[in-house]
């Protein structure tokens, strides 16, 4: 399944007026990065997956269409997967997005 194109764009109009901002595809969707640290992505698999404070994972996952992203078969934890339910009101996308770009800025550039 390839990412949502339009999701991409709605993530893209979110993120457009943050400085450093990259976009590269990685695991067959679209990652969008804040200086070198994946902040969200549209999903090959549907959805969002948006980095976050791991701290904040426990209580994150109490909310609906929320799980852990798993990679090659492992969990990745500080990493969420929202589904495309959650996220279709605009408010929903930019709180989730919001909150990968401000963990992402929290983290050293990468060079």
């Amino acid at each position: 399944m390839a990412y949502d194109t339009e999701l991409a764009d709605r993530i893209r109009e979110l993120i457009d007026p943050e400085p450093d901002v990259t976009e590269k595809k990685m695991f067959g969707g679209l990652a969008f990065l804040i200086g070198g640290n994946m902040a969200v992505a549209a999903s090959g698999k549907g959805g969002l997956l948006v980095r976050i404070d791991p701290a904040e994972e426990d209580a994150l996952l109490e909310r609906a269409g929320t799980e852990v992203m798993v990679m090659g078969g492992r969990e990745a934890h500080g990493w969420l997967r929202v589904t495309a339910e959650v996220i279709r009101a605009e408010r929903d996308l930019d709180e989730w997005v919001d909150r990968g770009v401000t963990y992402a800025r929290s983290l050293p550039p990468k060079g």
